[in-house]
């Protein structure tokens, strides 16, 4: 009995899960090398982008 709302909430978690595992790395990263803050910071923003555009589409989608 698997309907279109546990679709859609897999997708919401599976985006929270991969913006905070994005923002996690890139401090990491930051951290271990501090003068290449602003191509990681560029890469972070793409990918956090990247990640909500999927839950965003999935939403559309499930609806």
């Amino acid at each position: 009995m698997f309907s279109v709302s546990y679709a859609i909430a897999a997708a919401a978690l599976g985006a929270a899960i991969g913006i905070g595992l994005i923002g996690f790395k890139a401090t990491e990263a930051t951290g271990r090398n501090p003068g290449a803050a602003g191509p990681i910071l560029t890469l972070a923003i793409i990918l956090a982008a990247l990640c909500e555009g999927i839950f965003i589409l999935t939403l559309f989608l499930g609806k």
